[in-house]
């Protein structure tokens, strides 16, 4: 009997571990499975935030486009672009629900198109260019007054400069004063950023960059030869150091589909000084600052207008120079920056305006950068 009530207990006792190693067994499961279903549901919350964040951002597209439409309407029209404008306003901030939208309208005309130095001698056809801009007729705003020919500027300068965009990039890096960057290195940087934006793959110049030079490095790629949607693409380009990158990131853009070199005289920031002085040749600053300080407040209402500014009167080679200038603007780029449930979301949208005054988005770029 002794014996029969030991295996007994024995195998209660056995049933017990059992039972509780089920038990910590469901525990673990359910834990796991609790987890998981925790983890699915934040997952899916934060996918929705952020959604609503990115349709936030999509409102913030829409409304910038009304601002631009009101900017140019009536009074205000097209033909001349000023920084007195209603889409100048800066940096605009709205509460909703949850969340914030912000944005900025900026014009991309008002900085250096890094796509400009394709070499604007060529043949239009030769080059991509937006639909629009390929039928439209020249515009006399775009040129010098009919007294101020080439042979004037041949006569001034005795040589004519060929491709001012170029001149005026390496004018621009030079002043900027970036460490390790001089005369020779800018003109280095913009062989090979020239070679990268064309489409055949001839040197430049001994000191430019294609596709023997890229496949070289450790990690190999070729170069675009095409024209760039954004200017994160100079990283690639050779001799264009990280340090040089930031200190142009204020100055340049990249107009995507567009080797348009058509700075709005209008809209260039007294922030920007350097970019004017470069595109006049790399005239000192004074004599740039007091070109802005001749500005009207509405802007110059045309180029003639803009001609006679006296502070214009002996900077050599004007005549060439004064050719990259326009009064309106074409191309700009929104800047939003939403927050939804701590969830948040950065767009840049580039946007052009049509010769019959609709508004298409022509990119947008994802990211704070």
């Amino acid at each position: 009997m002794m014996i029969n009530s030991v295996n007994k207990n024995s195998q209660h006792g056995v049933a017990l571990v059992v039972v509780m190693l089920i038990i910590a067994l469901c525990v673990i499961v359910a834990s796991r499975m609790s987890s998981a279903l925790i983890f699915q549901v934040q997952r899916t919350d934060n996918l929705n935030s952020n959604q609503q964040a990115y349709w936030y951002a999509m409102g913030a597209e829409a409304f910038a486009k009304s601002v631009l439409s009101l900017s140019f309407k009536g009074e205000n029209n097209k033909q001349v672009t000023h920084l007195g404008q209603p889409w100048a306003e800066g940096e605009k901030a709205f509460p909703v629900d949850l969340g914030e939208i912000s944005g900025e309208i900026t014009d991309l005309q008002s900085c250096f198109n890094v796509n400009a130095l394709v070499n604007p001698e060529q043949s239009r056809d030769d080059l991509p260019i937006d639909s629009d801009e390929q039928d439209a007729p020249q515009d006399d705003n775009a040129q010098p007054a009919a007294d101020e020919t080439d042979e004037d500027a041949d006569n001034e300068s005795g040589k004519e400069i060929k491709n001012k965009a170029k001149q005026s990039f390496i004018e621009l890096l030079t002043l900027l004063e970036i460490e390790g960057v001089d005369r020779y290195t800018a003109e280095s940087m913009a062989d090979a950023l020239q070679d990268w934006l064309d489409d055949d793959a001839v040197l430049v110049s001994p000191n430019g960059a294609e596709d023997s030079d890229y496949a070289a490095k450790q990690y190999p790629y070729l170069a675009a030869n095409s024209l760039m949607t954004s200017v994160n693409e100079l990283r690639l380009v050779e001799h264009f150091s990280a340090a040089a990158i930031l200190a142009m990131q204020d100055y340049v853009c990249a107009i995507p589909n567009s080797y348009l070199h058509q700075i709005n005289i209008n809209t260039i920031d007294q922030s920007r000084i350097k970019l004017l002085q470069a595109l006049l040749g790399g005239i000192d600053e004074g004599k740039a600052q007091d070109i802005l300080a001749e500005r009207p407040e509405q802007g110059f209402k045309d180029l003639t207008d803009f001609y006679n500014n006296s502070a214009l009167k002996g900077i050599n080679n004007v005549q060439q120079w004064r050719q990259q200038f326009v009064v309106d603007s074409d191309y700009f780029m929104l800047t939003t920056k939403t927050s939804f449930n701590d969830s948040y979301f950065s767009m840049k949208s580039i946007m052009k305006i049509n010769k019959d005054e609709s508004i298409h988005v022509i990119d947008r770029i994802i990211g704070a950068n």
